[in-house]
């Protein structure tokens, strides 16, 4: 695990250089990791200048009330699915008021199967705003419940990093 929080705090530096000098706001919507995310982020120095929050919706009330994820959603796909994902980072995003937002949904385990998604489904999911682009994407992580939602926490990053370099914030 020292790797893995080592890692974590590489990118968070990262996202953090890369931000500031395109002159950019990143927020998240966090269910599995329960704020790790927006954790390992204001664990840099000079964090204050790109990050703007976070939205910890661990449970489906809060992904309903607060980032307006639509009961359809839910109770069609369940709280993980792309449909989700999409829907918790466009709601970040408008909350936040962010140029860049991302979220997560999953199960980390040890329970919580759901039919087709076993322990380690992760839906990552990002919204640009400016650019008028949403989308998410499945991951598969194998390991306990802190090495999924640390693995989460670095694709997270990864996503936010990504979508700086591609130039879609």
């Amino acid at each position: 695990m020292a790797d893995l929080n080592e890692e974590i705090y590489i990118r968070a530096s990262k996202l953090v250089g890369l931000f500031r000098s395109a002159g950019l706001t990143v927020g998240f919507a966090e269910s599995l990791t329960g704020g790790l995310i927006s954790a390992s982020v204001v664990n840099v120095a000079g964090a204050s200048a790109v990050f703007k929050g976070s939205v910890v919706s661990y449970t489906n009330a809060v992904k309903e009330n607060v980032l307006k994820v639509p009961s359809e959603i839910i109770d069609s796909y369940t709280e993980v699915s792309d449909e989700c994902a999409v829907a918790m980072a466009e709601g970040a995003a408008s909350v936040l008021g962010v140029d860049i937002a991302v979220s997560v949904t999953g199960i980390a385990g040890p329970t919580g199967e759901l039919p087709g998604k076993p322990i380690g489904t992760v839906y990552l999911g990002y919204c640009c705003p400016g650019s008028n682009m949403s989308g998410s994407f499945r991951l598969n992580f194998d390991g306990d419940r802190d090495t999924i939602r640390s693995c989460t926490v670095v694709a997270a990053l990864d996503q936010a990093i990504s979508l700086v370099k591609d130039g879609k914030g």
